[in-house]
């Protein structure tokens, strides 16, 4: 997993009838959704549920599905890990995009991203740091993950949104990732 050396250029949220002003002006800095995104206890995943794996009797199209989930930014990604028969796992290993929130509404950062399969180097920088973050042994896990039998992902961003409710007209930004 490389970490992308290149800080992502902030632009206005494109959202028509909103009234946001014209301009880089009060545009949020990068390290404001960072910050964000690091102290972030709980987080919001929502992954697509393809047709095949629902139930014949559900409707024939894809199904969000949202969870909370413990994680980490780390190194200009987002890592978690998850059981590999958990629908998330599953839904991931089917289509890879999928987006994470911050838990503050108030604070939001949306990630739009890829989930990919995290390599050994960036799970065991994951490991110590997780289990710091959450003050949680994660030692009886840590053999199937290190082992690659457990999935840590890491989500790489394509685009962030960070609204910020007390600014939220003149702040609220969107970064584009290459």
């Amino acid at each position: 997993m490389k970490k992308s050396s290149r800080q992502p250029k902030p632009s206005r949220i494109a959202t028509p009838g909103y009234g946001f002003p014209k301009g880089a002006k009060g545009l949020l800095p990068w390290s404001w959704a960072e910050q964000r995104l690091k102290q972030s206890h709980n987080y919001w995943i929502t992954t697509i549920t393809p047709v095949s794996l629902r139930p014949s009797d559900s409707a024939n199209h894809p199904k969000p599905h949202t969870m909370v989930v413990w994680g980490l930014w780390q190194d200009g990604r987002f890592l978690f890990s998850t059981g590999s028969q958990s629908r998330k796992a599953r839904n991931l290993a089917a289509n890879p995009n999928c987006i994470v929130c911050t838990e503050n509404a108030a604070e939001a950062v949306i990630v739009e991203g890829i989930a990919e399969i995290a390599d050994v180097a960036a799970r065991r920088k994951f490991l110590p740091a997780c289990e710091r973050k959450y003050k949680f042994d994660l030692s009886s896990m840590k053999a199937d993950i290190l082992s690659m039998k457990e999935p840590v992902f890491s989500v790489r961003p394509r685009v962030v949104f960070a609204l910020w409710e007390k600014y939220f007209q003149s702040k609220s930004t969107r970064w584009i990732f290459d």
